[in-house]
């Protein structure tokens, strides 16, 4: 594939929304499709997509003029690879939530990853992290009232659907203690 990596100096990198649109046409997705497979000119094009001369050349003109086609040092036509990485991993960002705002930065990183609007995404694996989120679990109980299971499941389940998993990990990590089929809290941080 002839590509390169960056756009041109001085043109602003290509979003998502300007590729798509860009490539929203038959005739250009064309084009870019026998660019990437290593035309270097326009013979080439038209060659590897069957497209009139005349069609090729507008539909080139458009890529061109959109950024995502430029001609390289050698004069040779090539594709800028590296918009479409950009703009995906741009497109693809996770937006800065302030959900977690009011916790130190080190807890408010794993918060953020593994919690949106209350409800855990997914329980991390590591234990230092999932001993982040169990700390932040927790808090949704009273130190020195019992529980019975109905009730730390109907708790738990506001936070994960897996409320098994989660009632075995405040155990094992001394954060819930149970004894007679009742729960309580022993553990983590008191807000």
């Amino acid at each position: 594939m002839r590509s390169r990596g960056s756009e041109r100096s001085g043109t602003r990198p290509l979003d998502a929304a300007t590729i798509v649109g860009l490539l929203a046409d038959d005739d250009r997705r064309l084009v870019a499709a026998a660019l990437i497979l290593g035309a270097t000119g326009l013979d080439g094009v038209t060659t590897s997509t069957g497209l009139s001369v005349e069609r090729a050349s507008r539909a080139l003109a458009r890529l061109v003029d959109g950024g995502l086609v430029t001609t390289g040092d050698d004069g040779l036509l090539v594709i800028l690879g590296a918009a479409f990485q950009r703009a995906a991993r741009s497109a693809l960002a996770r937006p800065r939530r302030d959900e977690h705002a009011d916790q130190p930065d080190e807890r408010r990183r794993v918060l953020d990853a593994f919690v949106a609007d209350g409800r855990i995404t997914s329980l991390p694996a590591a234990r230092g992290k999932r001993r982040v989120l169990l700390d932040w679990v927790v808090q949704d109980f009273e130190p020195g009232q019992k529980y019975s299971e109905a009730r730390v499941n109907g708790i738990l389940t506001l936070r994960h659907d897996d409320t098994a998993a989660l009632r075995r990990y405040l155990v094992d990590e001394e954060l819930l203690d149970r004894a007679n089929g009742g729960y309580w809290r022993i553990g983590g941080p008191v807000t």
